[in-house]
């Protein structure tokens, strides 16, 4: 059994900025996890994770899903990442506001797939307002311990396969076309963060990936490895791009396994 909470950020609501919070019945787990959805950036929800979180609820994991302001199709517009990225450190500053007042320490777990992974490895690396994003933080000092990162970009600077209709979903992204302003795609790069005090972090590449190359991830990895940060990386051979979003088969069960096995490993830390 768990209860489930939607809180809104204003006072005046603004569609899509919101978190949920499930609460299992009997806590058992140090760790807890965040969820925020993929969907190129202007699609999702953060529902989409609630059949996952259930699950993990089951296990005795408190668990929260954050949503952001989605961006308009077409063009560059008014609203980027940066703005997104500023609403999820706010779902995340709530959640921990939440976890407070049930008294749960704030040891929490990001994940994020596809565009979600990257908004959550800026949460993850980036410090608060250092990609230009505006957010008002009650708990500023609390950071994620980890983070769990499927079908991540890492990068938002051009590489030679990248596919069109995607880079064009990362220009709305960045909020500008990259030859006229490849500072603002520089600025949201999770490249540019890649530092000795970043958390550790377990990426989960699909072996189908058809948007981000897995190789990309490996300049990260190698970064990580000679600071003496904990992360991993995992292929799922027989799995597409954000193939984790659901538990019918076995590829996403065995993931939901690896999540927990990482999170569980570093608590021994």
């Amino acid at each position: 059994m768990f209860s489930y909470t939607g809180y809104y950020l204003d006072d005046e609501v603004v569609p899509n900025r919101a978190f949920d919070l499930f609460m299992p019945e009997k806590v058992t787990q140090k760790t807890v996890l965040f969820f925020v959805h993929g969907g190129g950036w202007g699609a999702g929800t953060r529902s989409e994770y609630h059949p996952i979180m259930r699950a993990y609820c089951e296990r005795g994991f408190v668990c929260g899903s954050a949503d952001y302001r989605l961006l308009a199709p077409g063009r560059p517009g008014k609203l980027s990442s940066v703005d997104q990225l500023g609403d999820v450190r706010e779902a995340f500053d709530g959640f921990v506001t939440v976890l407070r007042k049930h008294r749960i320490p704030p040891r929490i777990a990001v994940f994020g797939t596809s565009a979600g992974a990257h908004l959550a490895s800026l949460l993850l690396c980036a410090l608060p307002g250092e990609c230009g994003e505006k957010c008002t933080l009650k708990h500023p000092e609390v950071r994620p311990a980890c983070g769990l990162l499927q079908s991540l970009p890492a990068t938002f600077e051009p590489w030679p396969e990248a596919y069109p209709a995607m880079w064009g979903m990362m220009e709305r992204a960045a909020g500008g076309v990259y030859e006229e302003e490849p500072e603002k795609f520089k600025n949201v790069s999770l490249t540019r963060f890649i530092r000795p005090d970043n958390p550790p972090l377990f990426l989960m590449q699909s072996g189908f990936e058809g948007m981000f190359p897995n190789y990309l991830n490996s300049p990260l990895l190698r970064k990580h490895k000679k600071w003496g940060i904990p992360s991993r990386v995992k292929t799922y051979r027989c799995a597409e791009h954000g193939f984790f979003y659901s538990l019918a088969r076995p590829v996403q069960r065995e993931a939901f396994e690896d999540i927990i096995d990482f999170v569980t490993s570093l608590e021994k830390n």
